[in-house]
């Protein structure tokens, strides 16, 4: 006969390691390229000897790399093999892809693909105006409610992933929290504040699987952003029945 509280305490152990290995990687990646073990355990409340392990596991794994010269850690190359792959089996990608170069083509301005990651908001495609085709553009993660498409796919997420952004926004929003939700929520696009005008693609329940944005010049006509929104919307709403969710 199996000791059930012995189990349940491995689980929790191990599930506590995990939480923590991913912490520490969350905060090498944003921070300096390169960052202090000691500096490591102070942000993460964990003690010297837990982070040193962890990294330690995580190099062999080639997750986080050490510099042999100032032993600083740094995120692996192992992150970037995962991230392509990941992205590489995306479904919104999949079906996404025959409507991105039209789009640039169409509309002469650069288009987006975002996700919602936690707190933040991923572009995870790029098709680039004037370009051949389009290239991964693995290096822009922003603060989801800085963005268009942030707004649109936090204000569509469950109420803990609101307050998530929320706690992570650096600044006040301009308005009462739960107002801008509502109305980001039912906005069939949104043109502010980064200078794109954002679209959601629809999931089940009312909910949103990702935007498309294109880049919109600062104080462009409403006749123009109407145009890019329509023309956006309808790829959106292609792609969500591409998915199952229209």
């Amino acid at each position: 006969m199996s000791d059930s509280r012995g189990e349940h305490a491995e689980v929790r152990g191990t599930l506590g390691t995990v939480r923590n290995a991913v912490r520490l990687l969350d905060l090498l990646a944003d921070g300096p390229a390169y960052q202090q073990l000691t500096d490591l355990a102070e942000r993460s409340g964990l003690a010297v000897p837990t982070v040193h392990r962890l990294l330690r596991s995580l190099v062999l794994a080639d997750l986080v790399e050490q510099d042999s010269r100032s032993s600083r850690y740094s995120l692996g190359p192992e992150v970037t093999r995962l991230s392509q792959r990941y992205l590489g089996r995306l479904p919104i990608l999949g079906a996404l892809s025959p409507y991105l170069v039209s789009l640039r083509d169409t509309l002469q301005t650069t288009i987006h693909v975002a996700v919602l990651v936690r707190d933040s908001v991923v572009y995870v495609d790029r098709v680039d105006a004037g370009d051949g085709g389009p290239y991964r553009d693995s290096h822009r993660v922003t603060d989801a409610l800085s963005t268009s498409a942030g707004r649109m796919l936090a204000a569509r997420s469950t109420d803990d992933v609101w307050k998530l952004c929320l706690s992570a926004h650096p600044l006040p929003l301009e308005g009462d929290e739960a107002e801008l939700r509502m109305e980001w929520a039912k906005a069939a696009h949104l043109a502010s504040p980064s200078d794109e005008l954002a679209v959601v693609v629809p999931g089940a329940a009312e909910s949103a699987v990702a935007a498309i944005t294109a880049t919109v010049p600062p104080g462009a006509e409403a006749a123009r952003l109407d145009v890019i929104a329509n023309h956006l919307s309808r790829a959106a709403n292609a792609a969500g029945r591409t998915l199952g969710h229209g």
